[in-house]
Order: structure tokens, then sequence, then C-alpha cells
């Protein structure tokens, strides 16, 4: 399976600001082509690449005052390699978290779901936060955390990833957080998605039932958003003034034909097995994110 992932961002910096941004397929993801650009009117930055422990690539520049202008385009063949996790690893996902507080849910969780372990448990907590939370755009703010969530009952990708990371973790299931872009995605933007530590591989739960979890690309991997973030910044002041996400999967037929994703191929494609559909993806199996 072919995908094209596409992110636009201009950003006005007020003054000489660190800028860090995670726009990028993570280091694992089999990309094929790629290309990243950071400009100001005629100046092209370089900035400096950091891997962490996970595979999440970030860029670092310092820019100046300005518009500038950040511009990501790449193309990922078939899926992602298995990868081996560490004790370790898996000890650090089974913590609380900045927005992930599994210590406070823990008595709501253990009544709950009690008596349920692995696929049972996740298949529940995924049921649970789906028919529980209401997808509201503009209301969630980026402090709310899995406890504010859970008493609103609305949010937004990041907020239902957050409740089931929390009331994984309380039930002693390691969870963890993933950025991604999400072909088929509407409103299409960053997606945000739990995974699931169980017997040895991570499986990935989308709560919102917006994408289809087979077609997803990894951009970054952490413990909640705050790991996650598409961009921080400081020592100065920086706004959005723009920002267009885009992904899609790319038909066998269109890719052999060499077409581009200029609405051509989506005549080409069969709904009916469209990875990028989210109604093909029954959202009970065991599905790690490629």
């Amino acid at each position: 399976m072919q995908r094209v992932v596409t992110a636009e961002l201009d950003l006005e910096l007020g003054s000489s600001v660190d800028l860090i941004f995670q726009v990028t397929a993570a280091q694992q993801v089999p990309v094929v082509s790629e290309q990243l650009t950071f400009t100001q009117g005629e100046r092209v930055y370089t900035p400096t690449e950091i891997v962490d422990q996970s595979g999440s690539r970030l860029h670092r520049l310092t820019g100046e005052a300005g518009r500038l202008e950040v511009r990501y385009e790449a193309t990922v063949e078939g899926q992602t390699a298995l990868s081996r996790t560490s004790d370790l690893e898996a000890i650090t996902y089974l913590r609380p978290s900045r927005y992930c507080q599994s210590d406070e849910v823990f008595s709501q969780a253990r009544r709950q779901f009690r008596g349920l372990s692995g696929h049972d448990l996740i298949a529940a907590v995924s049921e649970f936060v789906a028919t529980s939370t209401t997808y509201t755009p503009g209301l969630s703010q980026g402090t709310d955390s899995a406890v504010t969530t859970l008493m609103t009952g609305q949010g937004v990708c990041r907020d239902y990833a957050h409740v089931v990371i929390a009331l994984l973790r309380a039930m002693d299931m390691p969870a963890r957080y993933a950025a991604c872009f999400a072909p088929g995605l509407q409103p299409m933007d960053f997606h945000a998605v739990a995974e699931a530590y169980h017997d040895g591989a991570w499986y990935v739960i989308d709560a919102t039932r917006l994408a289809n979890r087979r077609s997803l690309v990894r951009i970054a991997t952490g413990r909640d958003a705050a790991d996650c973030a598409f961009l921080s910044y400081h020592g100065g002041h920086v706004s959005l003034s723009h920002m267009r996400v885009d992904a899609w999967v790319m038909p066998e037929a269109a890719s052999e034909a060499g077409f581009e994703g200029d609405g051509r191929v989506e005549a080409l494609w069969d709904a009916a097995s469209d990875p990028a559909d989210p109604t093909a993806d029954d959202f009970t199996s065991l599905i790690q994110l490629g």
C-alpha cells in the first residue's frame, strides 16, 4: 500500500525563536521519497534532526522575525517493520503522565473494567471511550487532560487518545500516544491515536473512529501529547497563520500508471476496499500502526 502525506505550516515569528517541529514520518516508516523545507523569503534554513528513542524525528532551528514557511511531502510504501520493545519502555508507558493521569482514574477503571484483560480489555476501553465522548472541534483546550475529558464527555482526537491511555494504564496495560497522518480523515488534520502493549506487540486504538487504522502513518510516539506536539518553541513569539495537512492512499492501478493524487486517482478507487475509508475498519481487530 502506497500512501502520500503532506503538511504546510506558515508561521509569523515576532523575534528570534527556537523552533522544534515534529511533522515528518517517523524514522522506522518505509519512506521512499521525502522533501522537507523551511524557507523565509529567499533564505532556506537547514534544521538539526534529532531522533528520539521511539524513532520520532524532531527538526530544530532558530528562526528570525518574519514569515516562515514549512513544507513537507513524503511517499510511504508498505508497512513498518516490527520493532522490539524493551522492559524499560513498557514500564515508562505504565506510569501516569501530564495528560494521562492513570492514578486519578484508577478507581473508575478498576470498577468499570474489572476482570478484563488482553484483547477484551482493549476492545472494552475503545468502545467505552468511543460511545461516551462526543467529537467537538474547537471546544477542547490544549491543557485538557484525560480527567477533563471524562468529566466533560467531549474533545478531539488527542483527548480520546488520552482517555484510552489513562484507563489502560490504570488496568496495568502499557499504553502510549501516537501522532500520525490519517488518509481519509474528516476533517483532515494531524491525527492522534493510542497504542496498547499486549502479548509483545503494540496495537493501535482510534476511539474517534474517524480514520482507518490500516492506512495510518506514524509521525511521533510518546507518553501523551506533550511528547508529540507538531510544534514547540522557546524564547520568542510565534503565531500560526496557515496550516494544511493531507494524506491519501494511492490505488494500485493508479500507482502503476504513474498518476498523481489530483482527482483522477479517486475515480479509479473501489470504495468498498478503500483502506482509507473509516467504515472499512471494524475497530475491534488487533492492528499495528504501519
